[in-house]
């Protein structure tokens, strides 16, 4: 019983934890279907509990897989890595071809001049699927390791060159 309210917990969990990333990028429809399977999941584990009370480590065993379920849906979310993210990297290396290297590797990528305390820079605002953020900051750092690197993810994109360019674009890793 202990295994089976574990298990059913983590499972739950996984997909509260999916449920929620998918109705904050505005997949009403999806986040939909997958809380319905989650709140039966839910209330079959919680009757479960409820029913042997009496029983700690069935208790316990609730708590732990909903722990166990949260990293397990995080993971999850870290490989569907959903929707795109934005960098933006300030570079002292004026002379290099950044801005180059990174389009012909498949970045939508703008820039512009830039001045710093200690002088002129060059900006960069890069766009990329999530599933790309590492391999981006590890082609950025080595061209220039001192670069400073700033990600975020967009709520909404509209419009340019990024929209359709960087959905059918592959980036070569």
């Amino acid at each position: 019983m202990v295994i089976i309210i574990l298990l059913i917990n983590i499972v739950y969990v996984s997909f509260f934890t999916i449920r929620m990333i998918l109705t904050l990028k505005g997949q009403r429809y999806l986040a939909a279907l997958i809380s319905t399977i989650e709140v039966v999941i839910y209330v079959v584990g919680l009757g479960l509990v409820l029913d042997n009370l009496n029983q700690i480590q069935n208790l316990a065993a609730y708590a732990v897989g909903y722990g166990i379920g949260v990293i397990v849906g995080m993971k999850i979310e870290e490989k569907l890595a959903l929707g795109y993210i934005t960098v933006n990297v300030i570079t002292q290396e004026i002379d290099r071809d950044l801005p180059r290297m990174l389009r012909e590797k498949g970045y939508g990528v703008t820039t512009w001049a830039a001045g710093g305390l200690e002088g002129a820079r060059t900006a960069l605002q890069i766009l990329t699927p999530r599933k790309y953020e590492l391999q981006l900051y590890e082609t950025i750092k080595d061209i220039d390791s001192k670069a400073f690197i700033i990600s975020y993810e967009p709520k909404s994109i509209h419009g340019g060159f990024w929209v359709k360019a960087v959905r059918k674009r592959k980036i070569k890793v």
